[in-house]
């Protein structure tokens, strides 16, 4: 009977050890702009600080102002042979998302995962550059192992930029889960 309950507080241990060591790193980020006339990636890159702090940073130069018409496509995919569609791909009016942030979940989830570094947190119009300052590793982490678990593997996190229902940017960022 006593070599059960050790058998179900080791399985439980080593189950709390799996998740606690769950972790996420950042491979890559790739951004282009679709048309340089309109709106330019002045920097995008990640930056490794030391062995266990990267974060990504990025700027975008809005160079026709007011934008008052913002579409964003959002999906996750994941690396096996190729990248496969996983979890979500959602179009979201980002004009209307940002005057009531709860209406649609996926798009909030995946908001949550960088709203605290960036000044993207407001309504249309847009007549500023929009920055995504030092999205750390640490925030993501917990994000995607914490809030909503993961499997591990490759992933990549796939938006494209919509302004005035024509495609103005990509932002692509590669992670890596185990």
């Amino acid at each position: 009977m006593i070599s059960i309950i050790r058998l179900v507080q080791l399985s439980v241990f080593l189950c709390s050890i799996h998740l606690a060591i769950s972790k996420l790193e950042f491979t890559n980020v790739k951004c282009f702009s679709h048309q340089p006339e309109f709106a330019l990636y002045d920097y995008c890159f990640i930056k490794s600080i030391n062995r266990t702090y990267k974060y990504i940073s990025m700027k975008v130069k809005l160079l026709k102002t007011p934008v008052v018409k913002v579409k964003v496509n959002a999906a996750i995919f994941q690396r096996l042979n190729g990248y496969k569609p996983f979890l979500y791909n959602v179009t979201v009016d980002a004009c209307r998302f940002f005057k009531n942030q709860k209406s649609n979940p996926v798009a909030f989830y995946l908001y949550n995962l960088f709203k605290d570094y960036s000044n993207l947190n407001h309504s249309c119009p847009y007549d500023h550059d929009i920055i995504l300052e030092k999205l750390s590793i640490n925030h993501v982490n917990t994000q995607v192992t914490d809030v909503l678990p993961v499997p591990h593997g490759d992933y990549l996190f796939h938006s494209d930029w919509y302004i005035s229902d024509i495609k103005r940017l990509t932002a692509d960022v590669y992670v890596k889960i185990y």
